[in-house]
């Protein structure tokens, strides 16, 4: 049944709390200190320096009225509406592709236009596998072990996303969702000896999709030397690591960024972790690891809690959020510090993005609803 979380029985994990508050909070902050030279000089923000600011607080505050909303729908209508949601989303992904109504950007087709702002189904589905991959570990626990009923239809499922993914293309948001599918699986007792399998077989598909794409290709080779070819190939990736390297360990100062002044693409979405770097410096940056990190274990901690209780859908999502946040957040920070090949991934809940912060919300408050599920039967309730 429906019931009303404002009751005080319980409370919330406050390091959970936290943690997504400051980096929501400094990820305000840096978007604008990223972003205000680029918006003061482009035409289509009207010259205005704090335009980026007012659409990412206005996204924000979207997601936050979504997730207060979501908070109140109980776990099980998630496990009952999971099917739906990922069917719904699948078709989404699909109409991404329809020419006509997906938008290109540089070649890439991923957004629908909503003439107000843009709606990216790679980023909603995310949220979505986590939730399937739950219940259809859940469903399929007794044979997690056997090959046919429990590994190939979720594999073939998991095939028909990438392959939409690929054809946006969309290589970042199609690492996170294998990422995720394969976490959640293996965490629900799928047989080592598949998931080894698994593993295996994802590494020589994606070596294959590396070799076989050119620009892909170039990306690998540009990231190994940056500095052989920094004008082209090698351009975000040496400017990033000019930042971070004029950062030093207290950084430049909050504003005085040099690398956002035209030098460093995507300052305020795919490399805004570089201006922390420059800005704020080494304690910036490991603020912001450390954030995540607690964030991270955390949501980890909820999963477990709710597996004591024999909750083990819950337990599952509360995990798949985890790792979604874990893998997105090491891949954009691997990306900026020039440790894995340039790949347009954002940072959770920091980068500018509309989309990508609205469904980060959604998710915090499934995982805090999961914590709070949790602590209300702790205490003797009943849900």
């Amino acid at each position: 049944m429906l019931y009303n979380p404002a009751r005080r029985e319980s409370s919330l994990d406050p390091g959970l709390v936290w943690s997504a508050v400051l980096l929501g909070a400094i990820g305000l902050v840096m978007v604008y200190s990223a972003s205000v030279a680029m918006a003061g000089a482009e035409k289509f923000t009207g010259y205005r320096s704090s335009y980026f600011l007012v659409r990412h607080a206005t996204y924000l505050a979207a997601g936050l009225a979504l997730a207060a909303a979501f908070f109140r729908v109980p776990l099980w209508l998630w496990q009952k509406a999971a099917p739906w949601l990922f069917l719904a989303g699948t078709l989404v992904l699909l109409a991404v592709l329809v020419p006509g109504l997906g938008r290109e950007v540089n070649g890439s087709r991923r957004w629908i236009p909503l003439g107000f702002a843009t709606f990216q189904p790679s980023e909603v589905m995310k949220l979505l596998v986590v939730l399937y991959a739950a219940d259809y570990t859940v469903r399929k626990a007794a044979f997690m072990d056997d090959f046919r009923k429990g590994f190939l239809p979720m594999f073939g499922v998991m095939t028909l996303i990438a392959a939409l993914l690929l054809r946006e293309p969309d290589f970042g948001a199609l690492v996170v969702v294998t990422a995720i599918a394969m976490a959640v699986l293996f965490l629900g007792g799928l047989d080592w000896r598949l998931f080894a399998g698994l593993a295996l077989l994802l590494s020589v598909a994606f070596a294959a999709l590396i070799v076989s794409s050119p620009y892909r290709l170039q990306r690998i080779l540009g990231f190994m030397d940056p500095w052989s070819d920094a004008f082209g190939q090698g351009y975000q990736l040496s400017h990033s690591l000019i930042a971070f390297g004029r950062g030093e360990w207290f950084g430049v100062g909050l504003g005085a960024s040099v690398e956002k002044l035209f030098y460093l693409p995507e300052a305020h979405t795919d490399f805004l972790l570089a201006v922390i770097a420059e800005e704020l410096g080494f304690a910036g940056v490991a603020t912001v690891i450390a954030l995540f990190l607690l964030l991270v274990h955390r949501a980890f901690a909820v999963g477990r809690q709710a597996a004591s209780l024999e909750r083990y859908f819950a337990a599952l999502v509360a995990q798949g959020i985890g790792v979604w946040l874990a893998v997105q957040a090491f891949i954009n920070m691997g990306v900026n510090m020039g440790l894995l090949p340039t790949k347009g991934l954002t940072l959770p809940l920091l980068s500018f993005g509309g989309t990508g912060i609205v469904v980060n919300c959604v998710a915090l408050a499934i995982l805090l609803r999961i914590d709070w599920e949790n602590r209300y039967l702790m205490r003797g309730g009943s849900l």
